[in-house]
């Protein structure tokens, strides 16, 4: 494999461990069958601002981001709602992100660029969307 080549794979998670022992993380991009387990009990409420409008919401304790904003009658993009396809991957434009999906790399989540609203949640009090 040459350097800046990207591994695309998805399948059960023996697979997809097995190719991860092979391939650096940074040109590894994985689908999952199921998602990954997220701990959820110390969720709290945050705020989601969307640059394009200015409005904020509340995302509560037991909601997602995704969930919310379809509340508030907006249509975003998704598809798989547990973090394992990337079709609701949005921008991230002020605050920091928990990332709880299946999609992203570890340089990606650490960059904190996008995020997938059906399943990340915010370690800030708000989040700034580019929505």
């Amino acid at each position: 494999m040459r350097p800046g080549e990207l591994v695309y794979t998805c399948g059960p998670a023996s697979l997809l461990a097995a190719v991860e022992a092979l391939v650096p993380a940074e040109q590894l991009r994985l689908e999952r069958f199921t998602p990954v387990a997220a701990d959820d009990s110390a969720n709290a409420a945050f705020e989601v601002e969307l640059a394009r409008s200015g409005r904020i919401l509340t995302v509560p304790a037991d909601n997602s981001i995704l969930q919310t904003l379809r509340e508030a009658g907006l249509d975003v993009l998704h598809s798989c709602t547990e973090g394992t396809c990337g079709t609701c991957e949005t921008d991230v434009l002020d605050g920091q992100a928990d990332h709880r999906d299946s999609v992203l790399s570890p340089q990606e989540r650490a960059a904190g660029d996008t995020l997938m609203i059906c399943v990340s949640r915010a370690r800030s009090p708000r989040l700034v969307l580019d929505l």
